[in-house]
């Protein structure tokens, strides 16, 4: 069992940042893929950004790619997300997740185990 809590949301101009985090309690937090996905108001939850377990791989979204970083401090029991250059279109509620990584690897939403409660990101223009 795995339980996520995420913090670093906030208000923040176009072109700003913000750092999001997500503590993770329970054992063994480096056998478990993280990713962070997005839902803005209307829209469908939305991948953003994946890291294994060891850190050694990660992947983006295509619309985040080059602006976002995905990183974890398995010490922690910590995974980032740092957000640049921000825009308008980035505004949503970010969740964080956690799939076991023996289960293989993955983007979709439906196959993560495990959510945090959200943290709402704001970008104005």
């Amino acid at each position: 069992q795995v339980q996520l809590v995420e913090s670093g949301g906030g208000s923040v101009q176009a072109g700003g940042s913000l750092r999001l985090s997500c503590a993770a309690s329970g054992r063994l937090f480096s056998s478990y893929a993280m990713a962070w996905f997005r839902q803005a108001p209307g829209k469908e939850r939305e991948f953003v950004a994946r890291i294994t377990g060891t850190g050694g791989s990660t992947i983006y979204a295509d619309s985040v790619k080059g602006r976002f970083t995905i990183s974890r401090d398995n010490g922690k029991n910590t995974v980032y997300l740092q957000m640049n250059s921000l825009k308008p279109e980035d505004t949503a509620v970010y969740y964080c997740a956690a799939r076991p990584s023996i289960l293989g690897i993955t983007t979709t939403a439906s196959r993560y185990d495990y959510w945090g409660q959200g943290t709402q990101v704001t970008v104005s223009s």
